[in-house]
């Protein structure tokens, strides 16, 4: 072989490993949407990223997530989701929003989607079924809206001299009409009445409480919103100054001051979201990954809150309780 053949094909050589790295497959992206703030989403953000870690995942080494928050705003879902379409990611996540998920359906056939939704992904229309959700989407449904008798339950048991019950819901929810016709049967039931508050905006909410001196409500129960859970302190601090008594549906409002909460784990279902998308970055299809249902639920007892509103709460209560907030 000549010298100058011979350099060539060194020099070839030499050069595939730098040209072979340079043509590898640069790390999948991930599409993370949501209509709260991410100021108030650092322990769902991270529960996300515990569950893509348990798959293998690590954010800023072998995946990169785009993270994108509608600021607690409806009508910027769809530019956002458009957004995400664009850039090809390779799995979107809707974690906790409802509407997102109507919207990432409606805006691709092709990119598998994993969301968790608050009620029956079915009666909404997301999936075919829980265990063949079919199509491009899979998740987690908390059926958190399907708990409302058991708060109305916890709340009068803790408080058994209420006699009007106050119910704060967000009319966006796909939920609201059916929360409202359960709450009015659980009040009939009974014996108690029922006001009905509704609010769709920080605005609304302080409207609300507003109202509530005239209408003498003794007690409170909040229904799963996204907005509700992004001002827990807001509606805590709300019922702080009115001396309600209130249950929520998801520990951080217990945590941010509300006297009691009672749901399914939502961090956990973060993390399983997280879980679906790395299997589906491993290969999985979304149609063949069952929509799972909450396996572990929570009561959580703000004891400082109930203190500083003077409630002795009864022991069978106290009792029930899995944790207790001092």
């Amino acid at each position: 072989m000549r010298r100058r053949e011979f350099l060539t094909l060194l020099g070839s050589m030499l050069a595939w490993p730098l040209a072979a790295h340079s043509q590898q497959s640069p790390v999948p992206v991930v599409g993370y949407l949501t209509a709260g703030t991410p100021e108030l989403s650092r322990n769902a953000v991270k529960a996300f990223l515990e569950g893509l870690g348990e798959i293998g995942f690590v954010e800023g080494r072998n995946v990169a997530i785009e993270y994108r928050w509608a600021q607690n705003d409806r009508a910027r879902l769809p530019g956002l989701v458009a957004d995400l379409v664009g850039r090809h990611v390779a799995v979107l996540a809707t974690p906790g929003s409802v509407p997102a998920a109507v919207d990432a359906k409606a805006a691709t056939t092709t990119i598998p989607i994993v969301f968790s939704t608050a009620g029956d992904p079915v009666r909404l229309g997301i999936v075919s079924s829980f265990s063949r959700p079919g199509g491009n989407l899979t998740g987690v449904a908390s059926m958190n809206h399907e708990l409302l008798a058991k708060r109305f339950e916890l709340l009068v048991e803790a408080v058994p001299t209420a006699r009007r019950i106050a119910v704060l819901i967000n009319p966006n929810s796909a939920f609201a009409e059916s929360n409202v016709s359960q709450a009015q049967r659980l009040a009939d039931e009974t014996g108690r009445q029922i006001e009905v508050l509704y609010a769709r905006t920080d605005g609304d909410i302080d409207a609300a409480f507003a109202t509530l001196p005239e209408k003498h409500v003794d007690a409170l129960l909040v229904t799963p919103a996204t907005l509700f859970l992004n001002r827990r302190a807001q509606l805590a601090d709300h019922a702080a100054r009115l001396a309600l008594p209130a249950i929520y549906f998801e520990r951080e409002n217990a945590e941010a001051g509300g006297l009691m909460s009672y749901g399914p784990d939502e961090l956990d279902q973060y993390r399983q979201v997280g879980v679906y998308a790395g299997r589906i970055l491993k290969g999985a299809k979304p149609a063949e990954l069952p929509v799972l249902r909450p396996e572990k639920f929570r009561f959580v007892i703000n004891l400082k809150t109930a203190k500083s509103l003077g409630l002795t709460l009864p022991r069978t209560t106290l009792s029930r309780a899995d944790e207790v907030i001092e």
